[in-house]
């Protein structure tokens, strides 16, 4: 049964939200830990579009109906890989002065863990609420250090999304861009031959910059300065 047909009754999608199944007698030894890992590990082999439950099942060597007692669609599946690769966020608990390289350090493990598993970049962009426990460890542990830098209010609130939102579209950005060296030569050329439309992008190689890691490291520091600014008029 599709995603969208099995959600719970009541409306309530999120599998963060519903109560945990307790374990049936006489079922196959299954847990959710096991689901989480082998769904992760499909995810990595052969991206979001091939995840099935039929798949999963025969990954795990047992029959669909069995998944279906620990997570009712492929939806809580995805939510549950999600929240997995996220769980290597450090907790922080550093000094007010050293807000900067506290909110980079959970930003720097998200960005690394989302290129390590390139399905997951876009996930977050779903209408599905990101609340998995891992998750908002790293969520906690950057808003509360913006909070002992001196944010509050609408000002945390807008500090905390432009930070999540300079990694998760960096990195969705990085894992789902593929381009050919010779479509950057043809593209490249094209743009050369209309420079009088784009000067800009054809005398500044456009096509072929590339430069994530220095791109994602410049962003981050013009939001911070940018951050820091906000903090030093307030005070």
């Amino acid at each position: 049964m599709g995603s969208e047909g099995r959600a719970s009754a009541g409306g309530v999608r999120s599998v963060w939200l519903r109560s945990r199944r307790t374990s049936r007698s006489g079922e196959p030894p299954l847990t959710r830990e096991r689901i989480v890992e082998a769904a992760v590990a499909l995810l990595d082999e052969e991206g979001i579009e091939r995840l099935t439950m039929r798949r999963l099942a025969e990954r795990l060597a047992i029959v669909a109906p069995s998944l279906y007692w620990h997570v009712e669609t492929k939806d809580d599946v995805i939510d549950l890989a999600v929240d997995a690769i996220f769980g290597e966020v450090p907790p922080v608990a550093g000094e007010p002065s050293h807000w900067r390289e506290d909110a980079c350090a959970v930003l720097s493990v998200w960005r690394a863990a989302l290129l390590r598993h390139p399905w997951a970049a876009a996930v977050p962009a779903r209408r599905r609420p990101t609340i998995g426990p891992h998750f908002l460890a790293g969520m906690e542990a950057l808003q509360a250090t913006l909070v002992r830098a001196g944010f509050t209010g609408k000002g945390l609130s807008a500090a905390t999304w432009a930070l999540y939102n300079h990694v998760m579209g960096s990195a969705a950005s990085e894992t789902a861009l593929h381009i050919t060296p010779e479509e950057r030569r043809l593209g490249q050329e094209q743009l050369q031959g209309n420079r009088d439309r784009y000067p800009t992008l054809a005398a500044r190689g456009y096509l072929y910059d590339d430069d994530w890691d220095g791109s994602f490291a410049t962003g981050l520091d013009y939001l911070l300065d940018g951050l820091q600014a906000q903090l030093d008029r307030a005070r």
